[in-house]
């Protein structure tokens, strides 16, 4: 039967790539050595399938379509928006399994948007690289299926529902034939103000309020956040944690486990990473 097998929750910071010395180098050490260890443990559950949750930054979607939750089906490349240390590139997919999420959604009243093919941006591209690859380089056939939230700009998803979209993909998946084994990623935040006069602002207390939630797989407890709240608290960047929320809810009932944190205002970000173990 196919199965969720576990998943993480990661940051996307793009700054790591593009100011990559700007911290002290014990904490550089410290959080690029969090995705090595995030990686080393994807590669322990042996997956065939990822999917990567993100969030869009207003460069694949603006003013003329914006959808809420959409999930790349076909060709996949990237990252759009070329860094230093992050080559744009093919992303090997899982059609089979991506086309079976969103029929499987439509069925039971998720209507998805779809992409037959999609330019990813470093939401997706920066654990897809860090996380994924390496397991492709020593010869591990895996493929990565991008989950674009509306978790970047108004109007958000709201957190209820990427909830929801979590727990669809789970039973998706669990409904698809064969063996597959996925692991399910969040991508973003934790606080980050973005293009505002407080950009390099971390908020420890937000951070770790949300790490907690993720810790207990508290989803009743995320879900109670307002966007208000958020915002105050964590930045319009913040919003992101609407990608995490979306990871437990295909986790639901399971727990997580902190693996590094760390409040980088050299990196606009506090950067939290957590593995989500299912029952």
């Amino acid at each position: 039967m196919s199965r969720i097998v576990g998943g993480f929750l990661v940051p996307h910071d793009p700054v790591m790539f593009v100011a990559p010395n700007a911290p002290e180098l014990a904490v550089r050490d410290r959080m690029w050595g969090a995705f090595h260890q995030c990686a080393e443990r994807l590669k322990e559950l042996a997956p065939t399938s990822v999917v990567v949750i993100g969030a869009d930054h207003y460069m694949l979607f603006g003013t003329a379509c914006l959808p809420s939750y959409l999930i790349g089906i076909g060709d996949v490349d990237g990252p759009l928006d070329v860094m230093p240390g992050l080559p744009r590139g093919t992303i090997p997919n899982s059609e089979p399994l991506a086309s079976h999420i969103a029929e499987h959604g439509l069925a039971s009243g998720f209507d998805w948007a779809v992409a037959r093919a999609m330019t990813v941006d470093h939401a997706i591209a920066i654990p897809n690289q860090l996380l994924i690859q390496p397991l492709r380089e020593m010869g591990v056939t895996v493929g990565t299926i991008p989950v674009y939230l509306a978790a970047g700009v108004d109007p958000y998803i709201r957190m209820a529902r990427a909830v929801e979209v979590g727990g669809q993909i789970r039973r998706a998946i669990e409904s698809f034939p064969g063996d597959e084994r996925v692991v399910v990623i969040g991508s973003g935040g934790i606080s980050h103000w973005v293009g505002t006069a407080e950009m390099g602002r971390v908020n420890e207390a937000f951070d770790r309020e949300i790490l907690g939630y993720a810790e207990r797989l508290d989803i009743a407890e995320i879900c109670a956040l307002s966007d208000s709240y958020i915002l105050a608290n964590g930045g319009n960047g913040g919003m992101e944690v609407r990608n995490w929320a979306c990871a437990l809810g295909a986790l639901e009932g399971g727990r997580g486990e902190l693996i590094a944190y760390e409040a980088v205002p050299e990196w606009v970000t506090g950067l939290g990473f957590v593995q989500l173990h299912p029952l």
